[in-house]
């Protein structure tokens, strides 16, 4: 190129490029909306499909590829696209699998906003959706129907914490397409946030789509937002990217950066965080006002022998019924008394949350407890120090 006179064009063309080879602990940040190509021949060719090479910044850099492939291997699968949240993620598996006719299953006890979008975006479109006990297999044998195209999956259920059988849910949905035929089977898509591939691996159990949340123990900060997508199935994979692409779903490199950073102690915060809530919630069983702790791996929790034989580790959370002699003011207090639980959404942080919930406004089915609940989302604090917190709020629960 010949040589140009004026500053602004010798910065912007300037001729330096940095050897290749750097090797460092974490991966570089490529940040990018125009990807440059070395001649017309390469911007008509190539590839960002299949990882090949680079087209455009929303369409993935070395970063985003990098995390999406670590995501995958965490998921013990093959194929991952991000998105913006994990709620984003949860979107596109029904925009990339459902049209208009198409009927959608949902657990009744399934993150709220998953319930939402149906009742509100997918019903516009045409679409319906209707919610099954996921806890009794026999309850969505009997949803499923000649519109049904894709049941989701929850383990444990949201707020409360209910386990499935996922091996019998997936094997209802199994049966119901050999009974069928057809080119179009019901698909299982898993939320498997709380599970984050550490507790168990969704495809082992029978899951043909995973989704989390990496706003949550992927990036541990409580600072981005984040989902992912994974399958094992490339055909799967391919209507995932397709509508990815056609939404124009992207994440920042700065984003992609902190995760990728929060996966390097992922295990050891899960396995920390995990034992820490057991020790919590074990305590909280004992404690004078309380009549049930949630918790997959309490005796006793709502699918807890499940829990035992298809996982091998539990989350951060954990929920407290209170008696119903105590009122709603009663528990709201009680949490604002608590100094080291911040109210908050959200959980897998390093802080530690709490926030009251009225569990019959978000169910359908009937809730047995007709007393108030709180979720406790457990951070890195140490246990004795939120023991103590607990232990004081307690103290004036009734005044």
């Amino acid at each position: 190129m010949e040589a140009v006179s004026d500053l602004s064009t010798q910065l912007i063309h300037h001729p330096y490029r940095p050897p290749e080879g750097f090797g460092a602990v974490a991966p570089g940040v490529h940040k990018a909306s125009t990807v440059i190509f070395p001649n017309v021949h390469a911007l008509r060719t190539q590839e960002w499909v299949d990882k090949s090479g680079y087209t455009y910044g929303l369409h993935g850099t070395p970063t985003t590829f990098t995390l999406e492939e670590r995501i995958a291997t965490i998921e013990g699968g093959t194929y991952c696209v991000l998105a913006p949240s994990g709620l984003s993620a949860v979107s596109l598996v029904d925009m990339a699998f459902l049209q208009q006719g198409d009927e959608l299953l949902i657990p009744d006890n399934a993150y709220g906003p998953n319930k939402a979008f149906a009742s509100v975006e997918l019903a516009r479109w045409g679409i319906v959706h209707r919610y099954y006990d996921a806890m009794n297999p026999a309850d969505l044998a009997a949803k499923l129907g000649p519109a049904t195209r894709l049941v989701w999956l929850e383990a444990p259920g949201s707020i409360t914490l209910e386990f499935p059988d996922l091996p019998a849910l997936v094997a209802v949905v199994q049966q119901a397409n050999a009974a069928r035929g057809g080119d179009r089977p019901i698909l299982t898509a898993l939320d498997n946030t709380w599970g984050a591939g550490m507790a168990f691996n969704a495809f082992e159990l029978g899951a043909d789509i995973a989704m989390q949340a990496l706003t949550k123990y992927p990036s541990g900060g409580a600072d981005v937002l984040m989902g992912s997508v994974v399958t094992r199935d490339h055909a799967l994979h391919q209507p995932l990217l397709m509508t990815h692409m056609r939404l124009g779903l992207g994440v920042s490199g700065n984003d992609t950066e902190l995760v990728l950073r929060g996966l390097n102690t992922m295990v050891l915060r899960y396995a920390a965080q995990d034992a820490a809530t057991r020790e919590l919630a074990t305590w909280m069983q004992a404690q004078a006002g309380v009549v049930q702790v949630l918790h997959p791996a309490l005796a006793g929790s709502p699918g807890h022998e499940i829990w035992r034989r298809d996982a091998k580790a539990a989350a951060c959370l954990f929920s407290v019924v209170f008696d119903e002699r105590f009122s709603q003011t009663q528990i709201d207090a009680f949490c604002d008394r608590l100094r080291l639980f911040k109210l908050g959404w959200s959980w897998a942080g390093p802080i530690s949350l709490c926030a009251p919930y009225n569990v019959s406004s978000i169910r359908t089915r009937g809730w047995p407890h007709r007393g108030g609940l709180v979720r406790f989302a457990v951070g890195l604090e140490a246990v004795e120090d939120l023991r103590a917190d607990l232990a004081q709020a307690l103290a004036t629960l009734g005044t």
